[in-house]
């Protein structure tokens, strides 16, 4: 019996570097991450240093040149940009190299349709990919025509590849218009929580920075866990029990990653407003990354695009199992910061101490004495306050408890 595996595209990644000391050798380190994540394999690499990208094919002329003959001796299947590439240099690009070329946002967009597994998460994706080709249709050139399988063809979006604009902006309405009713069953839920008093905890952060096993350790959620950018796309709410029967909800966001492309910030808006609509921002940094301080940037930076601000942030520095021990960590725009490892449990205990302060930082000191007849109120206090002294007096039931300032 033989078995036919599917062979994995060859790839060959290009970068433009801008200025002296900018980032692009990691951004094309962690394309090449993405890609792997794609199915494909990285052959080759090329980087250019410019001053500004080339507006009709990206790289200059010469490094084009390059870039066939190592297609050449490298039998590559298609390159991919690191940049957002316009319709005009994605065609002109694949008219002079005779091969496929895609660019970072196509890749990023290809791995959500492969990791969408809700009915939210799937029109997200879908709604995404029709708006990027909405505005390339005359840029994929012979590409739109390809029935051939591999990255940038796969997901809902890709069902027919010939759709023209009248087709894809109708199928855009009618997504937009689902998507809207699952807002409304967001803002619902949403609701329901301050009614209950509920306090809500998003946990963001970089893509593969442990947020997925910090849930796990935390609430037993039995998310999919993978050293992979991206392994979990839909968001998860589970309830974490405190002691004090304080309750604070979890949720575990999409993670964040540099040059986010807007087509998905736009899509994912109602996934990534769990953390707007959140009391506390739990930032969760991979501090065995050596480019960590850069991934918080850029997490900040998409915290401030989605309008989250004023919240209490906890950092965590986490996989703290892999480091030696005498690294520093800081993160001045926190109001907390702790080093644990959610794959050990080590410090998850000083979290769960820290979610209850900061909990109770937003409770106020309740004493007051209940006449028997009025004895049912104290329930209200058990159910959404943490109840301190319950003393039975001949006037009635004294308590002393923290309850949230609303209740009051």
């Amino acid at each position: 019996m033989f078995e036919n595996d599917e062979l994995a595209e060859k790839v060959i990644l290009v970068g433009v570097s801008q200025r002296d000391g900018d980032d692009t050798e990691a951004s094309l380190a962690e394309l090449s991450e993405l890609a792997a994540t794609a199915g494909a394999e990285v052959v080759g690499q090329v980087i250019q240093r410019l001053e500004q990208v080339h507006p009709a094919t990206y790289v200059g002329s010469g490094k084009l040149q390059e870039i066939g003959d190592l297609i050449w001796e490298t039998d590559a299947d298609g390159i991919i940009c690191d940049d957002e590439l316009s319709p005009v240099q994605m065609k002109n690009m694949e008219q002079v190299l005779d091969i496929k070329v895609m660019d970072r946002t196509l890749l990023i967009l290809d791995i959500f349709a492969a990791r969408a597994a809700t009915s939210e998460g799937k029109i997200q994706v879908e709604l995404a990919q029709l708006k990027y080709r909405l505005t390339r249709l005359a840029g994929f050139g012979r590409s739109m025509s390809r029935l051939g399988g591999g990255i940038g063809t796969r997901g809902p979006g890709e069902k027919k590849l010939e759709m023209d604009r009248r087709l894809i902006k109708h199928r855009v309405a009618q997504l937009n218009r689902e998507l809207k009713e699952v807002i409304r069953h967001r803002e619902v839920t949403r609701s329901q929580r301050m009614k209950n008093y509920t306090k809500v905890a998003a946990i963001v952060g970089y893509t593969n920075a442990g947020k997925s096993t910090l849930l796990n350790a935390l609430t037993g959620a039995r998310v999919l866990e993978e050293d992979q950018l991206f392994a979990t796309l839909d968001p998860t709410t589970r309830m974490l029990e405190l002691s004090g029967n304080q309750q604070i909800l979890l949720t575990d966001t999409v993670g964040f990653i540099r040059k986010l492309p807007h087509h998905l910030v736009d899509a994912f808006k109602s996934t990534l407003e769990e953390a707007k609509y959140a009391d506390i921002i739990i930032h969760v940094v991979d501090a065995s990354n050596p480019g960590w301080d850069t991934q918080m940037h850029v997490v900040y930076e998409t915290l401030q695009e989605l309008g989250v601000t004023d919240k209490k942030v906890i950092t965590l520095f986490n996989k703290c199992d892999r480091l030696e021990g005498g690294e520093i960590y800081q993160d001045f725009r926190a109001d907390r910061t702790l080093r644990i490892s959610a794959k050990t449990g080590y410090g998850l205990d000083r979290l769960r101490e820290t979610l209850e302060e900061v909990l109770r930082e937003g409770k106020v000191l309740f004493r007051h004495t209940f006449p028997y007849d009025k004895a049912g109120e104290i329930q209200r206090i058990r159910k959404y306050g943490e109840l301190l002294c319950e003393d039975y007096r001949e006037d009635g039931i004294y308590v002393e408890a923290y309850v949230p300032a609303d209740l009051m």
